[in-house]
C-alpha cells in the first residue's frame, strides 16, 4: 500500500502581504488591516503589529490602542481575491487533486509522486515557484494526512515548511496544546482543561466512551485526531464561478418598500445556499430590469461573507444606489460571485458571532422541513412566489 502524502499550503498574513507587494513603504512596520472605525474589527494584522497583542478579530479600537504605530488600511478583497487566484493556478497546473480550503489556504494529494519525482522535492519546488512568481510568502508542511500537515504548517509560520514522516505523526502532535487541533474551539478546548486535558498527548491516551459521552460524535473525532489518524480525503478543487436567485415579478412595481422585501428574501436564500455547499462570497451583485427591458448591475467587493444580515446589508445599499428611475420593476437578482470555500470568519466581538447558532439552527430546520419553513417575519408573506 502506498503512503499518502498530504501538503498543507498557507499563505502568510495574506492580507498584508498583499498590501506590501502594492507598497514597499510598509515593509517592516506594523500594518493592521479592517474596518477603520472604532466600531470596525481586524481582520488580518502583521507580525509587527501582533508583538503588541494585536490578533485577528479584535475591536479595531483596541487593536489601535495596542499599537498606536500601526498603519490601518481598509481591505481591497478584489486584490486578494486576485493574488489568491494565482496561487490556486499555479497549483492546480502543478499537482493532479488540489483542494482550496479558504481564501489563503491550500491542500494537495501528492501519494504516488515519490516513485517519480520525490513526494518532498515536488513539494518544495512548488512552494518555491508560489513565491517566485506571486511575490508572497507562504508556509507549508507534508505529512500523511490532512490534520497533521495542518498543524504542522501552523507550528513552522511563516515563510517555513517541514516533513512528518509516516509513523511520526502521533509522536510529533504529543507535545502540542490540544488547542492547536482541529476542532479545538476555544470552548472545547476549555472543557479539555476543566478535565485535565492539556496536551495533544493526554488527549490521545483518554477512553474514546469518555470524550463521545462529554462530546458526544465529536469526541471520537478528537481522540482519533490526537492520534494522528484522519482519513479525510483531498477534495477535488473547481472553481464555481457564482451562485444567484432572482425572480420576475408577476407585476411590475415600483413599490420600494415591496421590493426591499423581496431582496431581502432573495439573500436570506442565497446565503442558505452558500453555506449548505461550504462557500463564501467576496463579490455581491444586484441587477434589476426594467418593464422597458433596459437591465442595470451594480456589485461591490466584500470580506469573504455567508450571513444572511451581512448579504441583506449589501444587497440592500446596492440597490439604493442602482434605482434612480421612476420606472416600474419587471425582474430583480441577486449574484455572489468570486466564491471560496469555507465559513464565515465570525468575531467574538461582533454581533455576527452572536447569531452563529442561530443560522446554524435555522438551516437545520430548513433542511428537515423546506427552505420555506422558517424565515424573517418581515419577508414570510413571499414564501409562496418561487425564485428562478
Amino acid at each position: 500500500m502506498i503512503d499518502k502524502a498530504i501538503v498543507h499550503m498557507d499563505l502568510d498574513c495574506f492580507f498584508v502581504a498583499v498590501e506590501r507587494l502594492r507598497d514597499s513603504k510598509l515593509n517592516g512596520k506594523p500594518v493592521i488591516v479592517g474596518g477603520l472605525s472604532d466600531r470596525g474589527v481586524v481582520s488580518a494584522c502583521s507580525y509587527e503589529a501582533r508583538t503588541f497583542g494585536v490578533r485577528s478579530a479584535m475591536p479595531m479600537r483596541m487593536a489601535r490602542q495596542l499599537c498606536t504605530d500601526a498603519v490601518v488600511l481598509r481591505g481591497d478583497y478584489e486584490a486578494y481575491s486576485q493574488y489568491s487566484s494565482m496561487v490556486t493556478d499555479i497549483i492546480y497546473e502543478s499537482a493532479p487533486i488540489v483542494e482550496k480550503s479558504s481564501i489563503d489556504e491550500f491542500y494537495a494529494d501528492l501519494t504516488g509522486f515519490e516513485r517519480f519525482l520525490g513526494t518532498w522535492k515536488f513539494a518544495s519546488e512548488l512552494r518555491q515557484k508560489i513565491i517566485t512568481e506571486t511575490g508572497l510568502s507562504i508556509s507549508m508542511a507534508l505529512a500523511t494526512n490532512k490534520t497533521v500537515s495542518k498543524v504542522a504548517t501552523n507550528e513552522v509560520k511563516p515563510a517555513r515548511q517541514i516533513q512528518i514522516l509516516q509513523g511520526d505523526e502521533k509522536s510529533y502532535l504529543a507535545p502540542l496544546s490540544v488547542s492547536k487541533l482541529p476542532f479545538c474551539g476555544s470552548v472545547t478546548t476549555q472543557t479539555l482543561r476543566n478535565m485535565g486535558i492539556l496536551t495533544v498527548d493526554t488527549l490521545s491516551q483518554m477512553p474514546v466512551k469518555l470524550l463521545q459521552n462529554t462530546f458526544g460524535k465529536t469526541g471520537k473525532l478528537l481522540w482519533e485526531r490526537a492520534n494522528g489518524i484522519d482519513d479525510t480525503p483531498v477534495i477535488p478543487y473547481s472553481e464555481q464561478k457564482s451562485k444567484s436567485k432572482e425572480i420576475t415579478l408577476e407585476k411590475d412595481t415600483i413599490d420600494i418598500v415591496f421590493l426591499s422585501r423581496l431582496i431581502s428574501k432573495l439573500a436570506e436564500e442565497l446565503g442558505y445556499d452558500l453555506r449548505e455547499s461550504g462557500f463564501c462570497t467576496c463579490c455581491i451583485t444586484l441587477k434589476i430590469r426594467y418593464s422597458n427591458f433596459d437591465t442595470l448591475t451594480r456589485q461591490i467587493n466584500v470580506a469573504p461573507i455567508s450571513a444572511d444580515h451581512d448579504l441583506i446589508h449589501h444587497a440592500i445599499e446596492l440597490f439604493k444606489k442602482l434605482f434612480d428611475r421612476r420606472i416600474l420593476i419587471r425582474l430583480i437578482g441577486i449574484r455572489a460571485s468570486k466564491l471560496v470555500r469555507g465559513q464565515q470568519q465570525l468575531s467574538l466581538y461582533d454581533n455576527s458571532a452572536k447569531l452563529a447558532s442561530l443560522y446554524g439552527a435555522i438551516d437545520n430546520i430548513k433542511n428537515r422541513y423546506g427552505t420555506d419553513s422558517i424565515g424573517r417575519a418581515f419577508n414570510f408573506d413571499l414564501n409562496k412566489r418561487k425564485p428562478e
